[in-house]
C-alpha cells in the first residue's frame, strides 16, 4: 500500500510553487489553507515528504511567525510547525521554504479572508434532523461509481446489503424538493470524507483523508454546493465525524507520525465496549483502557487524543469544515471512546470560534442515568470530570419505543406501551438540559422502529408523535416516511437499504407520491403534516412539559410556555379500544370548557373537565388552543 502523491504537474495546476531538492520534499499540508482573522491565533501544518521532519522552516510574511517546530519519534517524514497568526495579519500567499544543509525547498500557503456567517448556526429542539446515509439514498452520477486508483475494485454492486451502492452528493441534490417537503429542518449526512478501503467502507466510517469528500460521492465543491443549496432552503447541515478512529489504509498506519499516535502501539487490540467502565466506580484501570484505547474493530485503528499533536491535527480539521464549508453542527461518532478530556478541549476550540455551534456525540448507553453522565453540567458525571459535550443521544428511548412497534396492548402495567414511555419521560430530571437530548426512535445502528411492514399505522403514527412532541431534539431516519422496515439480525446492510427511485433502473420511485404505496402516502403525508407544523409550535420548541400516568390505556401530556397561550395538547390513545375518558383528572390544565383545534385534522373541539372524552381505538390528538 502506498500513499497518493500530489505530482509536481498537479501541485502547479493548483498553483503551488516548488523548488526541489534531491531527497527533500513537501508533497502535502494539512489543513491545506487557512484563514486569518480567527480568535485562536495558533496554527499547526502538518507537513508531509520525504525526509523533511530535520528540515528548517522559514516564513517571512507580515504578521505570521513561527512558534515552534515538532519532531516526533515516528516516521521522518512529518514535521508538525506551530505558527501565530496575529490580528497584523492580511490574506495572501505566504511563502514557507525548508532548508536542510545545502538544500531547500519551497511551497506557498494561502491564507484568505474569512467567510461572510453563512453556516454555523447550531440546532436546537426547534429542529427535526433528518439522517441520510449517502450511499444509500440516490445515485446521482453513475460515473463516479467506481473510481480506479481507490483500492475497492467493483464499484457499485446493490445485489450485496453490506458494500457500496453508488449513492452520492449528487443524488442527494437531485431530491432536494423530496427533503423540503417533508418539513425536516436540519440533515445529518453520515460520513462523507474519504474511505480509501479495501472493503469500500460504504457507510464512512474508516476515514482515510480528513480533508477530502469520498470521491464515489464527488468532491469538496459538491459538498459545498448541497451545503448552499440546503441552507437557501432553510434547512441546516450536520456533519459526521469520527475523532476515536480512522480507517486502517490511513497514511498514519502506513507511517506513523509518531510511536503513540495510534493507541496499542499501533497493533490490533479490540475494545471491550464496556463503557459502563469509564462511570463505574469500581472498575478496574485495565477495563477503562480497553474500553477507550482498544480498537472497534481491525480496519478501524484506534487514534491516541493524549497526543497534543495528533488533537490539535483534529480539532482545526472540525474548525477548517465549519469555515469553508458552512455546517451548522457536528455529529461526533463513539464519543465515550475517545479521551475525554482532550474531546472537552475540542468542544472549547469550536465553541470559541463559532459560538452558536451545535455538538452532538453519540454515548450509546441503555438508560438515562448513565446517559446524562456524559452531558455538560452533569450533576454526576461520568469519572467525575465534566464531558464539555452540549448534546447527548437518547439510546434509551429508541430501546422502549420498540414496543409501540408491534402494536402490543396497551395496560396500566409498569413497563408496557405507553406506559414505558411515560416511565422514561419521568426520568428526565436527570439530564442537565432535557431539551439538549437528540431523541430518535431508530438510526443506522440500530433495528428499524417496524420490524415488518405494518397493516395499519395506527402505533407508528403514536411513536412519531411522540417523538416529535416531547422535550428534545427529534432526530428521523431516512425511509421513515416510507416505512422502511427491518432488523440488524441479517447485517447492517438490512437496515441501511436503499430509498426506491433512487437508484437507475428502479422500477418502483417513491420520491412521487405515484411511486408510493396508499400506506406509504399515508405515513408521509402524516410526518409532513406534523413536521411543517412544528415549526411554529414554540411550546414544542422551548415550552415546559406537564404529563399525567396513564389511565385506560391513555397518555396525556401538555407542552406548554408559562404565562402565554402558546400550548399544545397531546392525548394519545394506546389500545384498539373505544375508550370513555374522564376529563376530570385533568382540570390543573383543563380548568374550563375550552374550544381547540386538532392540528392533524384541521377540526375543532371542546374539551371539559366536566364532561367525559370519547377517544377511538389508537387515536391521537395533537391540540392547540382554537383562535
Amino acid at each position: 500500500m502506498k500513499i497518493r502523491i500530489l505530482t509536481g504537474a498537479i501541485l502547479a495546476v493548483m498553483g503551488i510553487g516548488l523548488s526541489y531538492a534531491a531527497s527533500l520534499k513537501v508533497e502535502r499540508i494539512d489543513p491545506p489553507h487557512w484563514w486569518v482573522g480567527m480568535k485562536n491565533t495558533t496554527l499547526q501544518l502538518q507537513v508531509y515528504g520525504a525526509d523533511i521532519r530535520e528540515a528548517v522552516p522559514e516564513i517571512n510574511y507580515p504578521g505570521v511567525s513561527i512558534d515552534s517546530v515538532a519532531r516526533l519519534d515516528g516516521s521522518p517524514n512529518y514535521q508538525y510547525i506551530y505558527l501565530n497568526i496575529s490580528n497584523a495579519a492580511k490574506p495572501g500567499s505566504m511563502r514557507i521554504t525548508w532548508r536542510s544543509g545545502k538544500k531547500h525547498i519551497s511551497r506557498n500557503y494561502e491564507l484568505r479572508a474569512r467567510k461572510a456567517k453563512g453556516g454555523a448556526q447550531g440546532f436546537t429542539a426547534a429542529d427535526v434532523l433528518y439522517m441520510i446515509m449517502p450511499d444509500r439514498f440516490a445515485d446521482g452520477n453513475t460515473e463516479n461509481n467506481l473510481v480506479k486508483e481507490m483500492r475497492f475494485p467493483i464499484g457499485a454492486d446493490r445485489s450485496n446489503l453490506n458494500v457500496r451502492h453508488g449513492g452520492d452528493l449528487k443524488g442527494i441534490m437531485n431530491h432536494l424538493d423530496y427533503i423540503d417537503s417533508l418539513g425536516v429542518t436540519a440533515v445529518w449526512l453520515n460520513p462523507v470524507l474519504e474511505n480509501d478501503m479495501p472493503g469500500g467502507s460504504y457507510h464512512g466510517y474508516a476515514t482515510t483523508d480528513y480533508y477530502n469528500v469520498d470521491r464515489r460521492f464527488g468532491n469538496n465543491a459538491d459538498y459545498q454546493q448541497l451545503i448552499d443549496s440546503l441552507h437557501g432552503r432553510g434547512i441546516k447541515v450536520v456533519m459526521d465525524m469520527i475523532f476515536n478512529h480512522c480507517g486502517s489504509e490511513h497514511p498514519w498506519m502506513l507511517e506513523m507520525p509518531s510511536k503513540d499516535w495510534i493507541n496499542f502501539g499501533g497493533k490490533y487490540t479490540q475494545t471491550n465496549h464496556k463503557l459502563m467502565s469509564l462511570s463505574d466506580p469500581y472498575a478496574s484501570d485495565y477495563d477503562r483502557k480497553l474500553t477507550t484505547d482498544g480498537w472497534f474493530v481491525d480496519v478501524m485503528p484506534d487514534l491516541n487524543q493524549r497526543n497534543p499533536h495528533l488533537m490539535r491535527y483534529l480539532s482545526q480539521n472540525s474548525i477548517w469544515w465549519i469555515e469553508e464549508a458552512g455546517i451548522d453542527a457536528i455529529r461526533m461518532d463513539t464519543y465515550p471512546y475517545a479521551d475525554k478530556d482532550a474531546m472537552a478541549g475540542w468542544v472549547t476550540d469550536v465553541e470559541r470560534e463559532y459560538p452558536d455551534f451545535t455538538i452532538v456525540g453519540e454515548c450509546w448507553f441503555a438508560n438515562p442515568g448513565t446517559e446524562q453522565a456524559w452531558q455538560r453540567g452533569s450533576r454526576i458525571p461520568a469519572g467525575g470530570k465534566d464531558s464539555n459535550l452540549p448534546v447527548v443521544m437518547d439510546f434509551a428511548l429508541m430501546l422502549k419505543s420498540r414496543g409501540l412497534a408491534p402494536y402490543q396492548e396497551e395496560t396500566d402495567e409498569w413497563g408496557t406501551g405507553l406506559v414505558n414511555i411515560y416511565n422514561h419521560f419521568a426520568q428526565d430530571n436527570v439530564y442537565a438540559e432535557p431539551m439538549k437530548v437528540l431523541r430518535f426512535l431508530d438510526n443506522h445502528d440500530t433495528d428499524r422502529l417496524l420490524p415488518e411492514q405494518p397493516e395499519t399505522l395506527d402505533a407508528w403514527k403514536q411513536a412519531q408523535t411522540i417523538l416529535l412532541t416531547m422535550p428534545g431534539i427529534p432526530q428521523i431516519y431516512y425511509g421513515t416516511e416510507l416505512l422502511m422496515s427491518g432488523d440488524r439480525k441479517p447485517g447492517d446492510g438490512n437496515v441501511r437499504r436503499d430509498m426506491p427511485g433512487g437508484f437507475p433502473g428502479d422500477s418502483v420511485n417513491v420520491f412521487s407520491t405515484h411511486g408510493r404505496s396508499e400506506l406509504q402516502n399515508e405515513a408521509y403525508d402524516f410526518l409532513s403534516k406534523l413536521m411543517q407544523w412544528r415549526k411554529g409550535a414554540e411550546a414544542i420548541h422551548t415550552g415546559k412539559m406537564k404529563h399525567f400516568a396513564p389511565k385506560q390505556g391513555v397518555y396525556v401530556y401538555e407542552r406548554y410556555i408559562p404565562g402565554t397561550n402558546k400550548r399544545v395538547l397531546v392525548m394519545l390513545n394506546g389500545t384498539s379500544a373505544n375508550v370513555d375518558l374522564n376529563m376530570a383528572p385533568f382540570a390543573e390544565i383543563l380548568p374550563t370548557a375550552m374550544k381547540w383545534h386538532n392540528v392533524l385534522i384541521d377540526k375543532d373541539l371542546i374539551l371539559s373537565p366536566a364532561e367525559t372524552l370519547n377517544l377511538k381505538p389508537r387515536e391521537i390528538l395533537v391540540l392547540e388552543p382554537a383562535l
